[in-house]
């Protein structure tokens, strides 16, 4: 049985019984409770990371709005880390995610969903994780499933184990475990490969093309969230779109079934963590060998 963290006295849940999903009914201290009860698995892939805020402090029926920038003060046990912006030729002071007080106070602010860098402010460089976001457009979740399947036949073929996750919504999020090793820049350059490698083996239903006009109904494979500063929801969040699903991890035999990401919710996902428990530990391992894995991919797809 999953038992919630104890809760410390440093935050306090404002106005608890605002609706945040009208259908469903549920409120803000649901979402808290939610947050407080699954911090130990969420915590380990956001903490000491920066973080970018998407804010719905009326709930999934109300005005969303993403902030990076904390402009305002904080109470002194939270944190934030100056980070230089190259668009905006400033510095924005992200709020970095410590413990579970931080965390819960990111709810508190009306974050539904958490986006945590790819990165640790200590090695702010060097992400984690590479990320290869299935997007669809106006594609069925089945499609989605296949893509995901062949790409994890390449990676076999090529020897790296990933790691895959509903991303909450309508796509899937394959990740790749790095180990701090490489740059941002770096891994951009090996997604690109990869993203180009998944489109040759299936070029009917995936599109490395960024404009949606030019995809077709296909799915996006999109590697650019692996830029530096760049995010996607973290494993375990919940999405701010009706039914509350959670972004869910996976076994890869799983997308051989009748599964859809709605089918991970609030109220269910405690029961799946009870029988399985985390099986996403191995994406913050030691990492993969990228040098190996450009020659493998360069040889096999990329003439």
């Amino acid at each position: 049985m999953v038992e919630p963290m104890k809760l410390k006295t440093n935050v306090e849940l404002t106005h608890p019984d605002k609706i945040f999903w009208p259908k469903e009914n549920y409120t803000k201290k649901d979402l808290f409770e939610y947050y407080e009860k699954i911090s130990a698995f969420i915590l380990p892939y956001i903490i000491n990371r920066p973080q970018s805020l998407n804010r719905c402090p009326d709930g999934i029926a109300g005005e969303c709005f993403y902030q990076k920038d904390i402009d305002y003060k904080l109470p002194d046990w939270l944190h934030t880390k100056k980070i230089y912006s190259e668009s905006k030729n400033e510095d924005i002071d992200y709020l970095v995610c410590t413990d579970l007080d931080s965390l819960l106070y990111m709810v508190n602010l009306g974050c539904i969903d958490i986006h945590p860098w790819n990165s640790k402010i200590n090695k702010l460089e060097y992400p984690d994780f590479a990320v290869l976001d299935l997007d669809p457009l106006d594609v069925s979740f089945r499609e989605v499933k296949t893509v995901a399947i062949g790409v994890k036949k390449l990676l076999d073929e090529i020897e790296i184990k990933g790691f895959c996750k509903t991303s909450g919504s309508k796509g899937i999020h394959v990740y790749l475990p790095l180990g701090a090793k490489y740059t941002y820049e770096q891994t951009l350059d090996f997604t690109k490969i990869l993203a180009k490698s998944v489109n040759i083996s299936l070029p009917e239903l995936t599109s490395i093309e960024r404009s949606p006009e030019k995809r077709n109904k296909k799915i996006y494979l999109d590697c650019y969230q692996n830029r530096i500063g760049q995010t996607v929801a973290a494993p375990y969040c919940i999405r701010p779109i009706p039914g509350a699903p959670v972004s869910t991890p996976l076994l890869w035999k799983e997308l051989e079934r009748d599964i859809k990401p709605s089918d991970f919710t609030i109220k269910n996902i405690f029961s799946r963590l009870d029988e399985i428990g985390d099986i996403w530990k191995g994406v913050l391992g030691q990492g993969i060998n990228l040098e190996k894995c450009i020659k493998k991919l360069s040889a096999k797809y990329v003439a």
